[in-house]
């Protein structure tokens, strides 16, 4: 299974500290927040990762090149806008393949293990959802026997992280900007949508302060 990992924000919440640097190379526990994710893609098993990128995005190239350093091949889908998440994957499904995939958030950190990830036949998406944190109170889906559902008694919030077969986006047009809710949406009510809740590591890095934050935890786990 191949791997993409979405880094084509902005990133306006983490200005200035975004002002000339893309958001998946700020640095935390000594290395990009990017480089944490394809270290742990290695580990699991993965060989192929496509990475998309818009603002500043010759400086994602330029910092992880071909991805031999890790082990990897990387392939780049670039964006002359950004084209929220749904658009960017269909960009760059020509190089993603006819197989399902994986797909990580390129600004969140996590210690989940990529290589347990599935999807399972018939099925259009799997997502990995995690206990809300305190920006994100309200949640965003709910799971019922193993199913995505929009609501139920505890809705959980989207980790950024999932497996996606390529016919969840087949009615996009090529490099239009298309978010990723109303498609999962649609796979739930088709009941092609299934989830499993991460009680682990997990951090969503959308402000200066959360880079604070987790470098300060980082600073006393170094080993991780």
């Amino acid at each position: 299974m191949k791997a993409m990992i979405l880094a084509a924000g902005r990133g306006e919440r983490m200005r200035p500290l975004t002002d000339h640097t893309p958001k998946p190379l700020l640095k935390v526990g000594g290395k990009p927040l990017i480089v944490w994710h394809l270290e742990r893609l290695a580990k699991a098993g993965f060989k192929e990762v496509v990475i998309n990128h818009a603002y500043l995005g010759g400086l994602i190239e330029a910092a992880l090149g071909d991805g031999s350093q890790w082990g990897l091949t990387i392939q780049y889908s670039p964006e002359k806008i950004a084209l929220e998440t749904a658009g960017g994957i269909a960009n760059a499904l020509p190089l993603l393949g006819d197989e399902p995939f994986l797909v990580v958030n390129g600004d969140t950190f996590t210690e989940m293990d990529f290589a347990q990830l599935k999807l399972n036949p018939n099925n259009l998406a799997h997502l990995v959802l995690v206990d809300n944190p305190p920006q994100h109170p309200q949640g965003d889906f709910a799971i019922q026997d193993g199913m995505l559902k929009n609501e139920g008694t505890q809705k959980l919030t989207f980790s950024g992280v999932g497996v996606y077969h390529p016919d969840l986006f087949a009615g996009i047009v090529q490099g239009e900007p298309e978010k990723l809710a109303p498609l999962l949406r649609w796979a739930i009510s088709e009941g092609k949508a299934t989830a499993e809740h991460y009680e682990g590591v997990w951090h969503d890095i959308g402000t200066p302060g959360r880079l604070i934050s987790l470098e300060k935890v980082l600073m006393f786990e170094p080993n991780r």
